[in-house]
């Protein structure tokens, strides 16, 4: 990868619903090198995919939580079926595997603390391997999901 790669990488995590045409100008290509690149990066894998950011309260998602999980086994069929069970609610946003206690750590979201409740009852506890759940809530969202920070 070299500068035009990461100007074009900067340009897309700012917009990724750039025309061709207004990435080539913003970048200072012409068209079909830039879709060369373009394209090059998604076959190399720096590009994953493209999607819209949208305000969960304008959803009606007003409540929101980190759970910390932490598991009994952590043995490979423990965490596989685990890994699989979170992967299947759609209310958890991210989830990460962490080094150390806890074992995983999962950004949630519901309508309200009653959703929330209800979720962490007949879902979260219920995950296969669990042995404790501990939650904090979310005050307020300082920074949304950003762009990695790139070379210029």
């Amino acid at each position: 990868m070299d500068r035009m790669d990461y100007r074009i990488l900067t340009e897309l995590q700012q917009d990724g619903r750039l025309s061709l045409t207004e990435l080539a100008e913003r970048v200072g290509l012409s068209t079909s090198p830039c879709h060369r690149r373009v394209r090059a990066l998604e076959k190399a894998g720096v590009i994953t995919g493209y999607r819209a950011q949208i305000d969960a309260s304008q959803l009606g998602y007003e409540f929101a939580a980190i759970v910390f999980v932490t598991m009994r086994e952590g043995d490979h069929q423990a965490v596989t079926r685990f890994e699989q069970a979170v992967a299947d609610i759609p209310h958890v946003l991210s989830a990460q595997r962490l080094f150390g206690d806890p074992d995983y750590m999962l950004h949630v979201v519901t309508p309200d603390l009653p959703a929330f409740q209800k979720l962490y009852d007949e879902r979260l506890s219920a995950m296969p391997g669990v042995h404790r759940l501990t939650s904090t809530l979310v005050m307020k969202t300082l920074m949304p999901e950003r762009g990695l920070p790139l070379p210029s």
